[in-house]
């Protein structure tokens, strides 16, 4: 479904952030990634999406090459949709203007269509239509944070941190609402999150990523249950 080959990318000419990272994702699949801050999860996150160029390596989709493609680009046009680990949703705006503005582009029947589907999905965003999303709590933002990525159909849905500032209550609720998305959208999910053995829990497969390359990968089960992996990466500690 998606392809990484040898990825390079990083934020200045001198330095590397991946340094031949290659994975992949199948349909439907929800993978996650772990590693120590400054691996390279959420720099892998940004060069696929768009906002970072790989200087080598490719992102293929669905058999395509959109490496070079712009943000705006795989949005509209290659069914990427994006949750930013913070800033993911305009709290001056309601929860309805949210979401226009996750199918801005949509015909306007095709986007109250969607809104419907997504209010019914998740009841929370029907409660509170009008609210601002300033009023709403950290796991309510998350879930309209889904909710607005969604809004066009993305085939492949980008997560940064879904669970970060939440209560332990809250994480779960929204885990569930990701397996909810992956379930009902058909969706493939790459996750990056420190909360790693809730993530592994709710994952098919993981890769633990290590100074820009992949240290370790395969079945989320397996990698939970790898003494090795939970005394190196997981421990008593998220990671």
């Amino acid at each position: 479904m998606i392809m990484i080959d040898k990825l390079v990318a990083g934020y200045s000419a001198e330095v590397d952030i991946l340094k031949g990272m290659s994975l992949h994702a199948e349909h439907a699949e929800i993978i996650t990634l772990l590693g120590p801050n400054g691996c390279g999860k959420s720099t892998l996150l940004k060069t696929i999406a768009g906002f970072l160029k790989p200087r080598q390596g490719s992102v293929t989709l669905q058999g395509v090459d959109i490496s070079a493609q712009p943000v705006h680009h795989k949005i509209r046009h290659a069914g990427i949709g994006f949750v930013p680990q913070t800033e993911n949703v305009f709290s001056a705006l309601s929860v309805r203007e949210n979401l226009q503005v996750g199918g801005h582009y949509l015909e306007r029947h095709q986007a109250r269509q969607r809104m419907d589907e997504l209010c019914e999905a998740y009841p929370v965003l029907r409660r509170k239509f009008k609210a601002p999303a300033a009023s709403l709590s950290g796991g309510e933002r998350q879930i309209l944070a889904l909710a607005r990525a969604l809004m066009p159909r993305p085939q492949l849905l980008l997560l940064d941190e879904p669970s970060a500032g939440l209560s332990p209550k809250v994480l779960l609720e929204v885990f569930d609402a990701i397996c909810t998305v992956r379930d009902k959208e058909e969706v493939t999910i790459l996750m990056v999150e420190q909360n790693a053995m809730e993530a592994l829990r709710i994952s098919d497969r993981a890769y633990v990523l290590s100074m820009g390359t992949v240290a370790l990968s395969g079945k989320a089960a397996e990698l939970m249950n790898d003494p090795q992996v939970r005394e190196l990466y997981l421990g008593g500690r998220a990671a």
